[in-house]
């Protein structure tokens, strides 16, 4: 398999916990990963910082390169403004297949850079949703297996540091969240551990 692929997130670390297992499995297989990172999540701590983090995620799961939206945390702006900026990038890549985020999500962030990628990956293959912590009425129907590259996940979330621990589930950390929705996800499709989806199109012959 020789495709580029593009993951789009709201946010440092929306990725690598939606998506970053099946990433790393892709780029083992020669896929060219990219990143798409609309705003540098600075309500959630400094922006500096969280930015190194998101670069030292992104060699983890073997990423060539993130792309940075340059919006503000919680306040995306309008849909043109967003559809442009992902256009350009998908212009800049050209990908096969897109991920990001679910558009029924209690983040705000989440629910406009859903939409504004559907408008603007509208030529593009294939565009799968990932699910995340806030995300809602989320009902999968592709699995991806990712019992080989689940370590690689977890060390990608621990990458983003200043996160771990802001689940707002006192004593519970971001990477047990991880885990135990790998196991429940892959209990669903037969799986020991797997990635969810829910397509806005998938070509299964790729």
């Amino acid at each position: 398999m020789n495709i580029d692929i593009l993951a789009v997130g709201a946010h440092p670390d929306d990725i690598e916990f939606g998506c970053g297992a099946t990433l790393a499995k892709y780029a083992r297989k020669g896929c060219g990963i990219y990143l798409m990172v609309m705003t540098r999540g600075e309500m959630g701590g400094d922006p500096k910082e969280r930015q190194n983090e998101q670069k030292d995620a992104q060699r983890l799961i073997w990423a060539k390169n993130t792309f940075w939206g340059g919006f503000k945390d919680t306040v995306l702006p309008s849909q043109n403004e967003l559809i442009q900026s992902v256009e350009e990038v998908i212009k800049t890549v050209s990908p096969r297949m897109i991920f990001v985020n679910y558009f029924e999500d209690t983040h705000q962030d989440h629910r406009e850079l859903s939409m504004a990628v559907n408008s603007a990956a509208r030529h593009v293959s294939n565009l799968l949703y990932y699910e995340g912590p806030t995300t809602q009425n989320f009902t999968p129907t592709v699995f991806v297996d990712i019992e080989q590259f689940l370590d690689t996940k977890l060390q990608a979330l621990m990458a983003h540091r200043t996160q771990v621990m802001k689940t707002n589930i006192e004593g519970l950390s971001i990477l047990e969240i991880a885990r135990s929705l790998a196991n429940y996800r892959g209990i669903q499709s037969r799986l020991k551990y797997a990635e969810a989806f829910s397509p806005q199109r998938l070509i299964i012959n790729l």
